[in-house]
């Protein structure tokens, strides 16, 4: 065992993958959070796992689709207009985000990040009982118009480059592969070898309480402020400071508020997303399933069917807009005909989003023993076990072998 305590602040499931492998590499660990574990964008997700999300939320052309889709009530993306003057210099860099030579380096750090996830994830389980809660799954991208399941497009070029495995399908064998999906949906292009969660807050109570069994300790309070000291730092809270060695900022869109008063400005958006969980669903999907025109990930979870998707920018503090949620009892309705829709219950998190959908991880320049992970946009269940795994061995001095400047500190300076 090291002689060191690390206090991870946040306690979704970034947080607590680097907790675990924190302890493994023999550290003490203590989590931090205002909120019950995973019970954030860790719980709200749609529950994909893919070793194969190399794809940037910005690509060249997406700003041509914007203007529809702000107007369209039903489109996968809003923003409230009284925040919109603090989005223009965010969404400048997202659009430039999209040109060739960012596009093909921020492809690399997507990849690297997500390749091993599933491998992770199911070391992490493994033990706990609940290994069911992971289950291998086809990722099927499902299309109203056969000629737009194309695999000369520049995304699924992109994912040919670093070989993904997948096949392109006709709307009979789709519904062979679905029987639930509309026979309105004429082709899917299919995305092998990946897995998805059928509870993925449950995943992160689990991989907690294992972290608990080998040591760890949570503590449900408010952080306040962080203050430099000698000895390392301490943590102002609701519940009086807390003294620390070293620290993880794992703290997702809130980790811009406990960074800025130490003098570091990034360009970190509240990006919020919603879900409608179909409690009485009357159907079972096999897999994750994108309705690629409607923009939004469906899934069978032990509680129901849920549909998640969309992208609001709003802010931290503004309430939910549930009619943004509603939204997919319709559209569910079109992809899966037989859905009963009598029982739905929404929900709103916030995604961490950088411009160019990578996350922040490595070492603070200015504070040594205050590490970075945090960012991940809409990949956070998928890159949370490969960064833990990462920020553990920065954390330990130990060499890396992955190219951390996709993910630098100061790459927006």
């Amino acid at each position: 065992m090291r002689d060191e305590t690390v206090h991870v602040l946040g306690a979704g499931i970034v947080g607590i993958c680097t907790a675990l492998s924190l302890l493994e590499k023999g550290f003490d660990v203590v989590l931090i959070d205002r909120n019950d574990p995973a019970s954030g964008a860790s719980h709200g997700n749609a529950g994909v796992i893919s070793p194969w999300s190399c794809i940037p939320q910005s690509m060249p052309g997406l700003w041509k689709q914007v203007p529809k889709w702000l107007i369209d009530p039903n489109g996968p993306l809003s923003l409230r207009w009284s925040y919109a003057p603090r989005m223009i210099p965010w969404l400048r860099r997202f659009l430039n985000s999209s040109a060739p030579d960012s596009l093909a380096k921020i492809a690399a750090g997507m990849n690297a990040l997500n390749r091993p996830n599933v491998e992770i994830y199911r070391q992490h389980l493994k033990g706990t009982g609940h290994e069911e809660l992971l289950r291998e799954s086809l990722y099927v991208h499902a299309f109203r118009n056969a000629a737009d399941a194309d695999l000369g497009k520049l995304s699924w070029r992109i994912r040919a480059e670093y070989g993904v495995p997948m096949e392109r399908i006709e709307g009979g064998d789709l519904q062979d592969i679905e029987p639930e999906i509309s026979n309105e949906y004429k082709a899917a292009i299919l995305i092998k070898d990946q897995a998805r969660a059928i509870d993925p807050g449950a995943i992160g109570r689990v991989l907690l309480d294992k972290a608990k069994g080998m040591g760890a300790h949570f503590r449900k309070v408010e952080i306040q402020a962080l203050r430099p000291t000698e000895a390392g730092w301490m943590i102002d809270t609701s519940h009086g400071a807390i003294e620390a060695q070293k620290l993880v900022i794992a703290a997702g869109a809130w980790s811009k508020r406990i960074l800025e008063p130490l003098g570091y400005k990034m360009p970190l958006e509240a990006e919020r997303g919603y879900h409608l969980m179909f409690g009485n669903p009357g159907i079972t999907l096999n897999n994750s399933i994108m309705d690629v025109d409607g923009k939004f990930v469906a899934s069978s979870m032990i509680d129901g069917v849920r549909c998640a998707g969309t992208a609001e920018f709003a802010g931290l503090e503004t309430p939910p807009n549930y009619a943004r949620a509603f939204v997919f009892k319709k559209l569910a309705k079109r992809l899966f005909p037989r859905l009963d829709t009598s029982r739905v219950t929404p929900w709103m998190g916030t995604r961490p989003s950088f411009p160019d959908s990578l996350p922040m991880i490595g070492e603070m320049p200015h504070h040594p023993g205050l590490f970075a992970a945090f960012g991940h946009c809409h990949y956070g269940l998928g890159m949370a076990p490969n960064t833990g795994r990462v920020v553990a061995g920065l954390v330990a001095r130990e060499p890396t072998n992955i190219d951390l400047r996709p993910y630098s500190i100061t790459r927006f300076s």
